[in-house]
């Protein structure tokens, strides 16, 4: 693979794009960006500033037939739920494979039938990567027996609920103790909190669906760290998981783990074994 696309420049991309630099042995032929029409020009003169490149060519966008245009072999959406439903269909129906970050926009069931759809009109792959979480590649295979119950807590700083509906519940600001601020199904949660509970749509996804998995969202003064946990009862297994990651020092909404996910699919891409 010679080819990389990229949807959005925030924390993420901006993270992933380092990673793959010190990660892959063999430069890109060419990069391309799909950002917002205003952006454009700030990201150049970021990607002019930068001291190493990924690429031999980087080419920033702001429509998406250049983006298309320009065949990038690999998409990675690192944006917004709206990029998912802005860009991914047509990306897909061009068959051009897409690693999809904001899992979360797929609990729109119109959006999940619509990509799905533009995969096969396409041949194209989604790929949904783990992210902030980890035993989902279990959890995926209990479900081809049966699974009755999984619960999934999502516990960060009150920093990290800034600009959300949380603000509606609890005084981010003053909080001394832990507070449960939403408790509810991972379809609610997804479309609540669209930044911060991808991982609840992702453990839905592989599992018992966003109607059955269970969400608690909480903000824990006492913690400087993005903690993701869940249970799963199966017939075949029983499990928890619980993961402390370090968030974005410019995102604290996202785990870094997430980015090092995406950094692990695109990797996966290009190498003859796949781990």
């Amino acid at each position: 693979m010679k080819r990389l696309g990229i949807i959005g420049y925030g924390s993420i991309a901006q993270s992933l794009i380092d990673i793959l630099r010190d990660n892959i042995s063999q430069e890109y032929v060419r990069v391309c960006l799909l950002v917002r029409k205003e952006s454009v020009e700030e990201v150049y003169q970021q990607l002019k500033a930068s001291k190493k490149g990924l690429a031999q060519t980087v080419l920033v966008h702001s429509d998406l037939g250049a983006f298309i245009a320009d065949a990038p072999e690999l998409v990675v959406e690192c944006a917004s739920h709206s990029a998912v439903q802005s860009y991914v269909p047509a990306l897909l129906e061009a068959d051009i494979d897409v690693i999809i970050a904001s899992i979360g926009a797929l609990a729109d069931e119109a959006l999940y039938e619509a990509v799905t759809n533009a995969a096969k009109i396409g041949s194209a792959q989604i790929t949904l990567p783990a992210g902030a979480i980890g035993g989902v590649d279990v959890m995926a295979a209990a479900k081809l027996s049966d699974i009755q119950e999984v619960v999934y807590t999502g516990r960060k700083p009150p920093k990290a609920w800034k600009g959300t509906p949380a603000e509606d519940v609890a005084d981010l600001d003053t909080l001394t103790e832990e507070t449960v601020f939403f408790e509810g199904t991972a379809r609610e949660a997804a479309k609540a909190y669209p930044k911060n509970a991808n991982v609840a749509a992702t453990l839905a996804l592989a599992g018992v669906g966003f109607e059955k998995t269970r969400v608690k969202l909480v903000a824990d003064p006492s913690s400087d760290k993005n903690t993701h946990s869940y249970s799963v009862v199966s017939d075949v297994v029983s499990y928890s998981v619980e993961l402390m990651s370090v968030a974005s020092p410019t995102n604290p909404k996202t785990s870094m783990t997430t980015v090092y996910s995406l950094a692990r699919e695109v990797l996966n891409k290009v190498s003859n074994v796949a781990i």
